[in-house]
């Protein structure tokens, strides 16, 4: 689509929230070879316009809920990056207290729904938030992303059907980067074009190209907008790519340099500095600039992590029922 339809302060912030992603996943895998980091930890470098085209599209109360790799679309949401890094070292000052590490991260107050490390658990979840905001009369739409590898799950056709017969407003996104773990899409069905899933439902269903936050943005915005006004989900295959392997402990053998480097000759963060220096609209100085920003964010938020403390013992006897009434159930 054409790039002009879009400001000088969306491409900004959009180099800004995507190099701010980038850096920090590059830490973390720093941090991880240190053995700072432990447990599982999935990057998603290469993905970053997925979040970044989402998140410039939709209104600040807007729900996102995510599978594992969810770094990025924590700090998409808002949440510090300080808060997000205390949570991968299991520090009492993350955003879910450390309780959470790098798959199940959480923020109330950022509308951040987690975070699951259950293949496709979040699927139907998606469809129950949606399914609250449209009982309660609000006009917040949910995105519940989910990888290629998750469509595989039964969960997703009776989520489907059921998101279709109540006109839930909710943007299912497949993030298609092309391989479950280490299996292709190709060698795990016939149906290669993954939006076409949503025709047996007859919902709204688009391919969109996930290494541009122009794309993302538009089709984000189309199907928030068919959300609030109650025309029901939207399934978006967004197709992205991620650079590194599925974990930190996959070495990703089965793909080519080449076909790595192919995705890396058109990364998005490359592109949009290019459409900002190309229209004058930042300086190669000014990009520098931003980049130190974010270096210095990434290092304060390390040493907040590593001066944090663990969580006490006792801390495993908190939050594990939820204590108050809901404000629209009566006692």
């Amino acid at each position: 689509m054409a790039t002009s339809t879009f400001t000088k302060e969306t491409y900004l912030n959009w180099f800004e929230q995507m190099l701010l992603m980038r850096r920090f996943e590059e830490k973390s895998a720093q941090l991880y070879g240190q053995q700072k980091i432990k447990g599982f930890c999935h990057l998603y470098i290469g993905q970053e316009a997925v979040v970044a085209g989402t998140m410039s599209a939709l209104k600040k109360d807007d729900r996102i809920i995510t599978a594992y790799r969810d770094h990025a679309h924590a700090i998409g949401c808002g949440i510090p990056s300080r808060e997000v890094m205390a949570e991968l070292f299991g520090k009492v000052t993350g955003c879910s207290k450390g309780k959470g590490g790098s798959m199940h991260m959480f923020s109330k107050e950022h509308n951040f729904f987690g975070g699951h490390g259950i293949v496709g658990g979040q699927i139907p979840l998606g469809a129950g938030i949606a399914f609250a905001d449209k009982y309660r009369g609000g006009d917040q739409v949910t995105v519940c992303y989910f990888g290629d590898g998750a469509a595989r799950q039964g969960a997703l056709h009776e989520t489907f059907n059921m998101a279709m017969l109540w006109q839930l407003p909710v943007i299912f996104v497949i993030e298609n980067n092309g391989y479950a773990m280490g299996t292709s899409v190709g060698r795990t069905t016939t149906v290669n074009e993954m939006y076409k899933i949503g025709d047996g439902y007859e919902m709204p269903s688009f391919a969109v190209d996930g290494m541009h936050p122009e794309a993302v943005h538009t089709a984000i915005a189309e199907a928030a907008e068919r959300g609030r006004k109650g025309e029901g989900p939207t399934l978006l295959e967004i197709r992205t790519y991620r650079y590194r392997g599925h974990s930190m402990s996959d070495p990703a053998k089965y793909r080519t340099k080449e076909e790595v480097e192919e995705y890396k000759s058109k990364d998005p963060i490359e592109e949009v500095k290019a459409s900002l220096l190309k229209k004058k609209w930042a300086t190669t100085a000014d990009l520098e600039q931003i980049e130190a920003k974010i270096i210095a964010i990434i290092k304060e938020a390390v040493e907040f992590s590593e001066n944090s403390p663990y969580p006490e013992a006792s801390d495993l006897y908190e939050d594990v029922y939820f204590e108050k009434n809901y404000p629209f159930i009566k006692e």
